[in-house]
């Protein structure tokens, strides 16, 4: 479904779910309604809902739109769920900077449908796990990704596999930091090529600071001018001029072992890193996807008489062999110290998510317990 800014009715008849959503938000903005209310995810707690200005919203698509360097005319590609902030705010980047959109309902490969490389478009939004299965499974399309201007990915964390496979992409490929909030992303995060990076940068106007945790706040047009303050503990790379940061974790997630604090997002990274060597080494059986030697987990803790809590490693559908967790745990031992180094692992079915994909650590624990 293609869209002109202008928004002809050109809407097919009848409307799936998603369509009418997106009909009756695109329709809202353009009878220059004031204000907005959104949901937040609920990845951190209780979904709520967030009211946002019109202005806030024009705000942060015009950073955006200078930021990304988009022009009047550039084709958008809209296949993020527009119930979210995410979704939103690019409908409300293709109102505002003049850009046609191209509607897609959110799927595992957005990018499926379209013929390569026939098909263009200037500027898109993904999740991680789209652009995993674009590159997986339909590789041919990779043609499309590179005439890109930018390709934003947000919504969870990129695991160290994928950026790997991120640098066969061409066109500029960005992680974004954000939230409901602070109306979308403040900050991004070059994921390939030359200027690839483990630092976000802010954008133009953003301030930011943190408070006596560690813990990250935000003051911007797009809050309007007011402090939004985050449980994200960072750190910046210049205390001087702090305008570049790396995300570290959640205060609410850190595990308390034996007196020692850890964050257990830094756990997993280390260990999605160690088993992206390990299958890259080619120990993975004939025939085998080596995507599937690095399965979703996450790092959780559980009670332990002795050390208060323990590290565990929670792993979707299967357990790894003995010769990967010797692996994985000795990585952490290395670059993290003895008590982040996981006890245990514990195997479930599928990891909870959220309504919007990403994993939900509070549900799949309560499932374990």
């Amino acid at each position: 479904m293609v869209l002109d800014p202008t928004f002809p009715d050109n809407w097919p008849d009848p409307l799936t779910d998603y369509e009418a959503q997106t009909q009756a938000f695109c329709r809202a903005w353009l009878s220059h309604q004031s204000s907005f209310t959104l949901h937040t995810s609920g990845s951190t707690g209780t979904p709520k809902p967030i009211v946002l200005t019109r202005a806030q919203m024009r705000a942060s698509a015009q950073l955006t739109g200078r930021v990304l360097g988009l022009q009047p005319g550039d084709k958008a590609l809209v296949c993020l769920n527009t119930r979210y902030v995410a979704g939103v705010m690019m409908l409300v980047r293709g109102l505002e900077l003049g850009m046609p959109m191209t509607i897609q309902e959110p799927s595992g490969n957005p990018l499926a449908l379209f013929d390569s490389p026939g098909t263009h478009f200037d500027f898109t939004a993904l999740v991680p796990l789209q652009l995993q299965t674009i590159l997986e499974a339909t590789p041919e399309k990779l043609s499309i990704l590179n005439t890109m201007k930018a390709v934003l990915v947000g919504g969870a964390a990129t695991s160290p596999l994928l950026e790997r496979e991120l640098q066969l992409i061409k066109a500029p490929v960005l992680a974004t930091y954000g939230m409901t909030e602070t109306v979308s992303h403040i900050a991004l995060r070059r994921l390939n090529g030359q200027e690839r990076s483990r630092w976000f940068t802010a954008l133009d106007g953003v301030e930011l600071g943190v408070d006596e945790r560690g813990c990250l706040h935000i003051t911007s047009a797009a809050t309007n001018f007011e402090q939004v303050q985050t449980n994200d503990v960072v750190e910046f790379r210049s205390q001087a001029s702090p305008t570049q940061f790396q995300l570290l974790g959640r205060a609410d997630t850190i595990i308390n072992s034996g007196g020692v604090k850890i964050q257990p997002e830094q756990v997993e990274r280390v260990a999605q890193e160690a088993l992206a060597i390990y299958s890259q080494a080619g120990t993975a059986s004939p025939g085998e996807d080596q995507a599937s030697w690095v399965p979703r987990l996450f790092v959780a803790a559980m009670p332990d008489e002795r050390l208060g809590q323990r590290v565990v490693l929670v792993l979707e559908q299967r357990a790894l062999s003995p010769e990967q967790f010797q692996t994985v745990q000795e990585s952490i031992r290395l670059q993290l110290g003895p008590y982040a180094v996981p006890k245990d692992m514990v195997v479930v079915p599928e990891l909870a998510e959220t309504s919007t994909g990403k994993i939900d650590r509070n549900a799949t624990i309560a499932r374990i317990r």
